[in-house]
């Protein structure tokens, strides 16, 4: 029986939407209704593997699946309901060098993060699974707290916990429909009828971006074709067998009644439902594929021997949804207030519904999840990212993504170009990177070829930093989202927002936070207020969309924000004779006296008017020139004609580093706080904003993580970011990002060290340092300034 009412309906009943139904109840919101189109687990969810592997690229991301392996440890107990949870452990093997250095640094990230991982020989793999093939094998990785579930158990054990606490379960029920008012979600329709409702959370599977569409919001995703065979009984098989994972052959295996369950992610996947998913599709699989299965079998043989004379009893073609990135996709709709999406979880959702489902219920319930979940927050994507075009022919890459060479800067290569500067055609030479679905160059030179050490573009680089250090660089950095900010109550309502003064004369630029309530950067951005009733917002590439929502929904009335991304081209003119090559194109005064740090107004360029601010993130003298779109080409050819060296993102980032400037998503998380980053001086004193009592407080009592500057003593060794940091010989944090520093002469990047009181200056410097990359230990020289010109005198001549 359909309700007419309830307070939350959760759309899809797999592993994802009994997971977020048991975690409100647990939360104490039990009206709840979970509608499940067919049957519980009858989409996805039913012919999933079952893997449960802990570790993943992030420390919060890690810390969703070790929840999930600890509610599915103690979830039978709790609820009567068998889950198959089994905690055997996993093994990891490498074929290749490149693949063990891999291997090794996720195993310096686990203990980082607290996961128990440990080095292994080829031999002690084949000890651990005696049907493996170890001779080809350059050593493995095991994670003893892996494990592996029955999908179908656990969504029924999940659903039996919500129920028992008030949850209502239907079965048989479709939706056809999502009622809106106001940009509020106002209900939804079914087959069996309408239910008024305050809040939507669609965990539909591959059917989100369907229920999606119903409301007007983007839920990139697709779905593609996913095999894995189950063999007849192998000897040496046993049930205590560990997980089997072999990237290099982009296979794994587990024990299944004797036998094997093997499958793997094909680097060249076979997407599927481009004309929609039939209906109905209910514990259905599609038709078997052996010649897309191939690669797969070929590699499988090369690790089991035995699998070339086993029986197989059964071929599963399941598809799964996708997403663009191989992240899921987690939180409130930006474009429907009370529309909540828990979806897109790339083979991965029996791992992480047992933590995705928790974030999300805390975030329908407090507004948000307890630790920061940027990597699959649905506001990484924008309106664009729901072609089915783009999505089908980017999905078969990101399937194959799970065991691909997880290489430092590698770029996805489908679905591109796709958004391009007005000046695109300008930047010969240039190789170009993708965020926010933006080309922007990361350097002009050779092809990349990937490497965990000196990378072929490093010659190329060091000549854009020693032009920008020494002479002058443009930079195309278009890509920049940029926002107006508008209306009688723009300074008031950003005065409360940000947490540096915002009520500055018109002309002058203003870098500064936007805190949550626990003090957490939710972005840092720079503001120029352009008139008394007008501010422009310039924040990073990929903030568009979450920035965007967040000022949206915060302004309040009598201001109001417009997204002006791709009504302007923005080029940075950097280096200690950028002020003289401007001077040669422009009439105006851009002495130190008549044109200041911080100061932004409109000036002539050549025969068109742009907005010059100067600012920079290299740590230089320079300029930001902001160009109207129909302007750009006059604007870039008319400075290419003053011979500036041309330069890109990954000398951005040395120079960055060197000055210790901070990226939001790496330094800066809602999870850190201005005190820990060392950035109390951007925070007024005074004024109230939000996050300020934490702020104060922290200042009074001082915290027990701050970050520091970086660099490591032998220039040899390379960092990437992501590497373990040793305080005294202990783990005490990991590194937020790092690069090359060609004007140090070594390796630069930045940690959050971790202690267990506050933390002192002395206390901090009087330490021995090491960071570890894959497994070598290297000293480091760290500090509380930035390593280069620390006193910005560069920036401020």
């Amino acid at each position: 029986m359909v309700p007419s009412r309830a307070r939350i309906v959760v759309v899809g009943g797999g592993i994802v939407g009994t997971s977020v139904a048991y975690h409100l109840a647990e939360l104490g919101e039990t009206d709840v209704v979970v509608l499940e189109q067919g049957r519980l687990s009858c989409g996805t969810t039913w012919h999933a593997a079952g893997l449960v592997g802990q570790l993943r690229s992030t420390e919060n991301m890690t810390r969703l699946i070790r929840y999930s392996t600890e509610l599915y440890g103690r979830l039978e107990a709790e609820t009567g309901f068998g889950t198959g949870w089994k905690r055997t452990g996993s093994v990891s093997v490498a074929r290749t060098p490149e693949r063990m250095t891999q291997l090794r640094r996720t195993v310096a990230a686990a203990r980082s993060y607290g996961v128990e991982a440990e080095e292994i020989s080829a031999a002690e793999a084949g000890a651990m699974w005696p049907v493996m093939r170890t001779d080809d094998l350059v050593g493995a990785v095991w994670l003893p707290g892996d494990g592996k579930a029955n999908p179908s158990d656990l969504t029924q054990a999940l659903a039996r916990g919500a129920s028992g606490r008030g949850v209502k379960v239907v079965e048989r029920v479709r939706v056809t429909g999502v009622d809106v008012a106001d940009g509020a979600v106002r209900g939804v329709r079914t087959d069996h009828g309408d239910i008024e409702c305050e809040i939507v959370v669609n965990c539909a599977g591959q059917w989100a971006r369907e229920i999606g569409r119903m409301a007007g919001v983007t839920v990139p995703l697709h779905s593609a074709e996913h095999y894995y065979i189950v063999t007849e009984q192998i000897e040496g098989v046993h049930p205590d067998l560990p997980v089997l994972r072999d990237p290099d052959g982009y296979t794994y295996y587990k024990e299944e009644v004797g036998g094997l369950v093997v499958g793997g992610f094909e680097p060249d996947a076979k997407p599927w439902g481009m004309d929609g998913i039939p209906h109905p599709f209910e514990f259905q699989l599609l038709d078997e594929d052996w010649d897309q299965f191939a690669i797969l079998m070929e590699n499988a043989i090369q690790r089991v021997p035995a699998l070339d004379h086993t029986g197989v009893k059964k071929f599963y073609n399941g598809p799964e949804s996708f997403t663009p990135d191989n992240n899921f996709l987690l939180g409130e709709a930006p474009e429907l207030r009370g529309f909540f999406v828990g979806a897109g979880f790339n083979s991965a959702g029996i791992a992480s519904a047992g933590g995705a489902g928790k974030a999300l219920a805390e975030w329908i319930v407090a507004g948000e999840p307890e630790f920061d979940v940027w990597p699959v927050d649905l506001r990484r994507f924008a309106r664009w990212a729901d072609n089915p075009a783009w999505l089908h022919d980017r999905v078969k890459e990101t399937l194959g993504l799970h065991y691909a060479m997880a290489w430092p800067n590698r770029e996805l290569d489908t679905a591109r170009p796709l958004r391009r500067s007005p000046v695109h055609h300008l930047l010969k030479g240039a190789w170009f990177g993708s965020k926010m679905g933006w080309e922007r160059v990361n350097y002009f030179g050779d092809p990349p070829e990937y490497s965990f050490g000196r990378q072929n573009w490093h010659d190329a680089v060091e000549r854009e930093v020693k032009s920008t250090r020494e002479d002058v660089a443009l930079f195309d950095q278009t890509s920049f989202s940029k926002f107006i900010v508008k209306g009688p109550n723009a300074e008031k309502a950003l005065q409360w927002l940000c947490t540096n003064d915002v009520a500055v004369e018109p002309g002058r630029v203003v870098y500064t936070g936007l805190l949550n309530d626990r003090g957490g950067y939710e972005s840092d951005l720079t503001l120029t207020r352009i008139a008394e009733d007008e501010y422009l917002v310039v924040t990073g590439s990929a903030q568009t969309t979450r920035d965007l929502d967040y000022l949206g929904r915060n302004l309040g009335d009598g201001a109001e924000v417009v997204d002006v991304t791709g009504a302007y081209a923005v080029f940075g003119l950097m280096g200690p004779r950028s002020r003289e090559l401007l001077t040669r194109v422009s009439t105006a005064d851009l002495s130190n006296e008549g044109f200041p740090f911080g100061t932004s107004r409109l000036i002539d360029l050549g025969y068109a008017t742009v907005r010059a601010t100067r600012v920079t993130y290299v740590g230089e003298l320079g300029w930001e020139l902001y160009v109207p779109a129909e302007f750009a080409v006059t604007v870039y050819e008319t400075l290419l004609t003053q011979d500036p060296a041309q330069a890109g993102y990954y000398a951005i980032e040395s120079m960055r580093l060197e000055r210790a400037y901070r990226a939001w998503g790496r330094e800066l998380t809602p999870d850190r706080t201005p005190i820990e980053a060392g950035l109390s001086f951007a925070c007024k004193k005074g004024t109230p904003y939000r996050g300020r009592d934490v702020v104060e407080r922290q200042r009074e009592e001082g915290v027990a993580r701050k970050l520091v500057t970086l660099t490591l003593d032998d220039p040899s060794a390379r960092l990437w970011g992501g590497e373990l940091l040793l305080r005294d010989g202990e783990p005490a944090g990991s590194v937020t990002s790092a690069a090359f520093g060609h004007t140090l002469g070594t390796s630069v990047g930045m940690a959050y060290v971790q202690g267990g009181g506050p933390l002192t200056g002395d206390g901090l410097l009087g330490s021995e340092y090491e960071v570890e990359a894959a497994g070598e230990r290297h000293r480091a020289t760290v500090g509380l300034r930035a390593p280069y010109d620390p006193t910005a005198a560069k920036v401020k001549s």
